[in-house]
């Protein structure tokens, strides 16, 4: 509405400006002059070149009509000239004032978390915070990046965040996390540096492509390091190498989102193959759940024809070629397996088949 307002003003002054043209041409040739003369003669009166008149304005009639035109013409031009300067001046207040509340909104915030670059990585985070109801603020030198977060309503600073400056007008004194996902290492060990310098009590977390960055960034004051490549990689190696669990594994994923946080722990989901000679065909699963300390969790199961199950209860027999998803600890993968060493029954294991004889 701030802007429509200027250009219909524009679009009246250029009306009104055509309309005392065409009306002076008019008159002009209704005094004999010819046609191209009178055009002539409208355009210098109005712009006030002083070429003089192109013939003697002698009568009352031709000089009230070429008072007409320079009063009617200036009048127009300046109305249209107006038009553009409010369109110009409305714009740059509304970014002002915009901006300025923009700093009232950050400088109000508390307990937030600064996101410092809005690539890829930093728009999926702030689509993440943002459905989840947390305040944030994100900060990137590219203009581009930025308009289309502020579209999207979230709270921008253009500025580099390895600047002391720039992360104290984020708020940095009251944030609880700094999240640094900028594309290239040397940046996020430098913010890393400065953000704790600023608040040591800030939760510091840092992405890093080279996997040697990470002992820099923990160095610098990183509480955690977020290795993306590595990430991907050992996700497409589960896919190929235990497809089962990793089916599996999405579906729990898409339940819980736990997923990463449980491999921070040590905590990860495996899968057991009942082979046919196993002694555990027609047995329940509560045989062989363990419930130590350091024990496995069952959480589902693939049946020999393909159907799933998640959470099955304890009473659900085993077949052959059963397939059970545990979720435990790394460690405690050798004492399961000699638990099924047994001589009546044997497992597969991450496709080796283990029994004892």
């Amino acid at each position: 509405m701030a802007i429509s307002r200027p250009i219909r003003k524009i679009a009246t002054g250029v009306g009104l400006f055509l309309a005392v043209c065409v009306i002076a041409v008019i008159g002009y040739m209704a005094s004999g002059w010819k046609l191209d003369d009178s055009i002539y003669m409208v355009i210098i009166t109005i712009f006030g070149v002083g070429y003089g008149e192109v013939q003697p304005v002698q009568s009352p009639a031709l000089r009230a009509l070429t008072i007409m035109v320079i009063i009617a013409g200036y009048g127009a031009v300046i109305y249209t000239v107006g038009g553009f300067m409010q369109m110009l001046i409305d714009g740059e207040l509304n970014r002002a004032l915009g901006a300025r509340k923009m700093t009232k909104d950050i400088e109000r915030l508390r307990n937030h978390t600064i996101i410092c670059g809005v690539g890829r990585m930093g728009t999926i985070l702030a689509r993440e915070l943002c459905a989840a109801g947390k305040s944030f603020v994100v900060i990137d030198c590219d203009e581009r990046r930025l308009q289309i977060a502020a579209d999207r309503g979230y709270l921008v600073i253009n500025g580099d965040a390895t600047e002391e400056f720039v992360l104290e007008q984020a708020g940095i004194d009251h944030a609880a996390v700094l999240a640094t996902v900028l594309s290239v290492d040397a940046n996020n060990v430098f913010v890393t540096i400065t953000a704790r310098e600023l608040n040591p009590d800030l939760i510091i977390i840092a992405r890093g492509e080279n996997p040697r960055t990470e002992k820099k960034l923990l160095g610098c004051g990183a509480n955690k390091v977020v290795l993306p490549t590595a990430i991907g990689a050992t996700k497409l190696a589960r896919m190929i190498v235990r497809p089962t669990a990793e089916n599996m594994l999405e579906q729990l994923a898409g339940q819980n989102d736990m997923t990463d946080e449980l491999g921070r722990i040590g905590l990860h989901f495996d899968e057991l193959e009942v082979s046919a000679d196993s002694s555990l065909v027609g047995k329940e699963l509560n045989d062989i759940e363990l419930r130590s300390n350091h024990g496995f969790l069952i959480v589902g199961m693939r049946r020999a024809d393909g159907t799933t199950m998640l959470n099955p209860p304890g009473e659900t027999r085993l077949f052959a070629g059963d397939v059970v998803i545990v979720l435990g600890h790394d460690d405690d993968i050798p004492q399961l397996a000699e638990r099924f060493s047994s001589t009546a029954e044997s497992i597969t294991y991450r496709g080796v088949t283990m029994s004892s004889g």
